[in-house]
């Protein structure tokens, strides 16, 4: 199965600190994985997500309503 990985956001800047603390940790441990990044209100309430941003492995929530620093995705990448 292809990794995949999608950060859910409004578009804030929270959420697109993660956004770019994901590319980071993606780039650092030298992953290629499927990143997407989600700002449609509409597919985000799909996903049952309530507070942003959020982070998905692999179609599970793996964190909501929390900045992560690169070394707290690399540690979630790095166990999925």
């Amino acid at each position: 199965m292809k990794n995949q990985v999608i950060v859910l956001g409004s578009g804030c800047k929270n959420c697109q600190t993660l956004h770019q603390n994901v590319i980071d940790a993606l780039a650092e441990m030298n992953l290629a994985v499927n990143l997407e990044y989600v700002t449609d209100l509409q597919r985000i309430m799909e996903y049952g997500v309530m507070s942003m941003p959020a982070l998905m492995v692999n179609g599970k929530v793996v964190s909501c309503g929390k900045v992560l620093k690169v070394d707290e995705v690399k540690k979630l990448l790095s166990t999925k």
